[in-house]
């Protein structure tokens, strides 16, 4: 049976099939494909979209923009200070006035539940650009990203997520293997590991697509013969400045080191979904490593610069993955 997402939000991906996981990725691959060869795609010609956003981004704000426009369509961006949602208007007020307005809605902010409303009341495609829960069109991104390092197969393939793997991008990680049929390995402190009940939903999904889903504190035995080595920063956005004594503590033990690469699986990629604190070239990074002598957090600076990096192919990604998500739900 064709895969049909037309009319439907995108706010996680456990609420997606395998089969139409693999619709928009094969579409993500077409869009690139027609993008790199200078063909045009404007097929959504006539349509606008609006981006919400609640917390500051680089790629995914890009991503949306460009892909919007190669698809023919306006813009409308909206940053923290240009709205009034959630101060003076509900998010659902909000959503009524702008589904009145625009064919979809991006959404980039702090609470799950404000995304869901969106998608609720709007009555147009809502798409979840991250959220302190899930961050789904990033998963579109990293896959479509380890799929072009191992030659479209990767059903077996391992990937282990290092450092804080209770946070957004680890749980989303957790779900898109399970679906893909890649094994996943949480690989961090016992603290940081995701939560029971997310590990309950994902364990049958994983059973049914013959892969398995692993939480160890132990770098060895989680990274050992592992396909793919993924990171992301220690403190996300909005989380408060004095975590970071408890983080650094926590978490330098699962630095992605070149010992740890080598520990992977020959032909191992890195990936980490930015930005990456590999170094003092950034404010932040500066400050901790005067506050807390660490200059280089999550990654090694020798490892993100390495040849087994993927972090900017998987930047890239995010463009063409997200075109594949919106020209689904809108055509």
């Amino acid at each position: 049976m064709p895969v049909n997402l037309s009319g439907k939000s995108f706010l996680r991906l456990l609420d997606f099939s395998t089969e139409e996981i693999d619709y928009m990725l094969k579409l993500a691959r077409n869009f690139k494909d027609m993008k790199r060869a200078g063909v045009p795609h404007r097929y959504l010609e006539g349509k606008n979209i609006v981006l919400l956003f609640q917390k500051t981004s680089t790629r995914t704000r890009c991503a949306f923009e460009v892909g919007a426009m190669d698809l023919g369509m306006g813009v409308t961006y909206l940053d923290p200070g240009s709205s009034q949602m959630g101060k003076k208007e509900s998010i659902e007020d909000t959503a009524r006035v702008l589904g009145r307005f625009y064919d979809g809605i991006e959404f980039r902010g702090f609470e799950q539940s404000d995304v869901e409303e969106l998608a609720a009341k709007a009555g147009v495609p809502v798409w979840n650009g991250l959220t302190d829960a899930w961050h789904p069109t990033q998963m579109l991104a990293d896959i479509l990203t380890v799929q072009e390092n191992f030659n479209y197969d990767i059903k077996g393939k391992t990937l282990v997520f290092m450092g804080d793997a209770a946070n957004n991008v680890a749980r989303s990680l957790m779900v898109v293997c399970a679906k893909l049929g890649m094994n996943f390995v949480a690989c961090g402190p016992k603290d940081n590991m995701p939560d029971q009940w997310l590990i309950d939903q994902c364990t049958p999904i994983a059973e049914a697509n013959g892969c398995t889903i692993k939480c160890t504190e132990d770098v060895k035995d989680g990274c050992t013969g592992a396909d793919v080595i993924y990171t992301d920063v220690w403190v996300s956005m909005g989380e408060p400045d004095e975590v970071w004594t408890k983080r650094i503590a926590d978490l330098e033990a699962y630095r992605v080191t070149r010992e740890v690469m080598a520990m992977a699986a020959p032909g191992a990629i890195f990936l980490h979904c930015l930005p990456s604190f590999h170094d003092t070239n950034t404010t932040t990074g500066a400050d901790i490593a005067k506050r807390f002598g660490v200059t280089e957090m999550e990654v090694e600076d020798e490892v993100f610069e390495s040849a087994a990096s993927k972090v900017f192919d998987e930047a890239e990604n995010r463009m063409h993955t997200i075109k594949a998500v919106m020209y689904a739900t809108l055509r």
